[in-house]
Protein backbone atom coordinates (compact mmCIF):
# COMPACT_ATOMS: atom_id res chain seq x y z
CA UNK A 1 0.00 0.00 0.00
CA UNK A 2 1.21 3.60 -1.17
CA UNK A 3 1.63 6.27 1.64
CA UNK A 4 -1.41 8.18 -0.68
CA UNK A 5 -3.64 4.97 -0.04
CA UNK A 6 -2.71 5.02 3.60
CA UNK A 7 -4.12 8.47 3.82
CA UNK A 8 -6.95 8.11 1.87
CA UNK A 9 -7.87 4.93 3.88
CA UNK A 10 -7.95 7.51 7.13
CA UNK A 11 -9.72 10.24 5.26
CA UNK A 12 -12.10 7.33 4.09
CA UNK A 13 -13.14 6.31 7.79
CA UNK A 14 -13.71 9.99 8.48
CA UNK A 15 -16.23 9.70 5.43
CA UNK A 16 -17.82 6.78 6.49
CA UNK A 17 -18.36 8.60 10.33
CA UNK A 18 -19.67 11.41 8.47
CA UNK A 19 -22.37 9.14 6.97
CA UNK A 20 -23.13 7.13 10.00
CA UNK A 21 -23.97 10.50 11.22
CA UNK A 22 -26.29 11.56 7.82
CA UNK A 23 -23.54 13.69 7.08
CA UNK A 24 -22.62 13.54 2.80
CA UNK A 25 -19.75 11.34 3.39
CA UNK A 26 -17.01 12.85 2.49
CA UNK A 27 -13.83 12.94 4.96
CA UNK A 28 -10.35 14.55 4.67
CA UNK A 29 -7.29 14.63 6.73
CA UNK A 30 -4.16 16.77 6.38
CA UNK A 31 -0.61 15.21 6.73
CA UNK A 32 2.84 17.47 7.07
CA UNK A 33 6.46 14.63 7.52
CA UNK A 34 4.17 11.66 7.18
CA UNK A 35 2.37 12.85 10.79
CA UNK A 36 -2.09 13.04 10.41
CA UNK A 37 -2.04 16.58 11.86
CA UNK A 38 -5.83 16.88 11.15
CA UNK A 39 -8.88 14.87 10.36
CA UNK A 40 -12.32 16.08 9.34
CA UNK A 41 -15.68 15.22 7.57
CA UNK A 42 -18.54 17.13 6.84
CA UNK A 43 -20.75 18.24 8.94
CA UNK A 44 -23.50 21.15 7.61
CA UNK A 45 -25.95 18.96 8.33
CA UNK A 46 -25.50 18.89 12.30
CA UNK A 47 -23.54 22.11 12.82
CA UNK A 48 -26.23 23.60 10.44
CA UNK A 49 -23.20 25.54 8.75
CA UNK A 50 -22.88 25.50 4.56
CA UNK A 51 -19.11 26.07 5.46
CA UNK A 52 -19.05 22.53 7.61
CA UNK A 53 -17.21 20.72 4.17
CA UNK A 54 -14.48 17.94 5.28
CA UNK A 55 -12.02 20.02 4.30
CA UNK A 56 -12.42 23.25 5.74
CA UNK A 57 -12.95 21.20 8.98
CA UNK A 58 -9.41 19.79 8.34
CA UNK A 59 -7.65 22.81 7.85
CA UNK A 60 -9.39 24.66 11.04
CA UNK A 61 -8.02 22.09 13.38
CA UNK A 62 -4.54 21.67 11.54
CA UNK A 63 -4.26 25.47 11.97
CA UNK A 64 -5.27 25.64 15.55
CA UNK A 65 -2.74 23.10 15.81
CA UNK A 66 0.23 24.53 14.22
CA UNK A 67 -0.85 27.62 15.62
CA UNK A 68 -0.77 29.33 12.02
CA UNK A 69 -3.04 30.18 9.49
CA UNK A 70 -0.07 29.10 6.85
CA UNK A 71 0.14 24.89 5.70
CA UNK A 72 3.07 25.28 3.73
CA UNK A 73 4.63 21.38 3.36
CA UNK A 74 1.22 20.15 4.30
CA UNK A 75 -0.64 17.47 2.21
CA UNK A 76 -4.49 17.44 2.02
CA UNK A 77 -6.29 14.04 1.24
CA UNK A 78 -10.01 13.93 0.73
CA UNK A 79 -12.13 11.91 -0.64
CA UNK A 80 -14.07 13.88 -3.11
CA UNK A 81 -12.85 16.49 -5.40
CA UNK A 82 -12.93 19.66 -3.79
CA UNK A 83 -15.58 22.29 -4.51
CA UNK A 84 -15.17 26.27 -5.07
CA UNK A 85 -15.53 27.20 -1.26
CA UNK A 86 -12.72 24.66 -0.31
CA UNK A 87 -10.56 24.90 -3.44
CA UNK A 88 -10.04 28.99 -2.23
CA UNK A 89 -9.57 27.62 1.27
CA UNK A 90 -6.60 25.44 0.33
CA UNK A 91 -5.35 28.20 -1.76
CA UNK A 92 -5.57 30.72 1.11
CA UNK A 93 -4.10 28.03 3.37
CA UNK A 94 -1.21 27.61 1.14
CA UNK A 95 -1.53 24.07 1.76
CA UNK A 96 1.36 22.03 -0.94
CA UNK A 97 -0.16 19.02 -2.11
CA UNK A 98 -4.14 17.77 -2.81
CA UNK A 99 -4.49 14.15 -3.09
CA UNK A 100 -8.05 13.66 -3.76
CA UNK A 101 -10.04 9.65 -4.58
CA UNK A 102 -13.14 11.03 -6.81
CA UNK A 103 -13.83 13.45 -9.55
CA UNK A 104 -16.87 15.33 -8.75
CA UNK A 105 -18.08 16.22 -12.13
CA UNK A 106 -21.08 18.76 -10.34
CA UNK A 107 -18.91 21.05 -8.55
CA UNK A 108 -15.03 19.93 -8.89
CA UNK A 109 -12.83 23.27 -9.01
CA UNK A 110 -9.46 21.01 -9.39
CA UNK A 111 -9.97 19.48 -12.47
CA UNK A 112 -13.66 18.68 -13.38
CA UNK A 113 -16.01 21.55 -13.87
CA UNK A 114 -13.30 24.16 -13.24
CA UNK A 115 -9.59 24.42 -12.33
CA UNK A 116 -8.47 26.97 -9.60
CA UNK A 117 -4.70 25.75 -9.81
CA UNK A 118 -4.66 26.61 -13.57
CA UNK A 119 -4.75 29.92 -12.12
CA UNK A 120 -2.14 32.78 -11.41
CA UNK A 121 -2.13 32.63 -7.52
CA UNK A 122 0.68 33.09 -5.84
CA UNK A 123 0.68 29.62 -4.13
CA UNK A 124 -1.12 26.84 -6.07
CA UNK A 125 -1.14 23.36 -4.58
CA UNK A 126 0.06 19.99 -6.79
CA UNK A 127 -2.76 18.10 -7.12
CA UNK A 128 -3.49 13.97 -7.80
CA UNK A 129 -6.98 12.49 -8.35
CA UNK A 130 -7.82 9.02 -8.45
CA UNK A 131 -6.48 7.49 -5.13
CA UNK A 132 -8.73 4.54 -4.21
CA UNK A 133 -10.75 6.36 -6.41
CA UNK A 134 -13.61 3.32 -6.97
CA UNK A 135 -13.55 3.09 -2.84
CA UNK A 136 -14.55 6.83 -2.17
CA UNK A 137 -17.19 6.70 -5.05
CA UNK A 138 -18.66 3.83 -3.46
CA UNK A 139 -19.44 5.81 0.12
CA UNK A 140 -21.29 8.72 -1.94
CA UNK A 141 -22.98 5.98 -4.37
CA UNK A 142 -24.24 4.18 -1.08
CA UNK A 143 -25.10 7.35 0.73
CA UNK A 144 -26.87 8.76 -2.18
CA UNK A 145 -28.65 5.11 -2.75
CA UNK A 146 -30.25 4.84 0.88
CA UNK A 147 -31.07 8.86 1.04
CA UNK A 148 -33.56 8.20 -2.26
CA UNK A 149 -34.76 4.94 -1.10
CA UNK A 150 -35.83 6.71 2.29
CA UNK A 151 -37.21 9.48 0.39
CA UNK A 152 -39.27 7.26 -1.84
CA UNK A 153 -41.09 5.30 1.14
CA UNK A 154 -41.75 8.48 2.61
CA UNK A 155 -43.37 9.79 -0.22
CA UNK A 156 -45.58 6.51 -0.50
CA UNK A 157 -46.82 7.08 3.13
Amino acid sequence: MTAHETYMRTALEAAREAARLGEIPVGACIVRDGEILSVGYNTRESERDPLGHAEINAIRQACQRLGSWRLDGCVLYVTLEPCPMCAGAILNARISRVVYGAADPKAGCMGSVCDLTAMPFPTVPYYKSGVLEAECRAELDRFFRGLRQREAAADQM
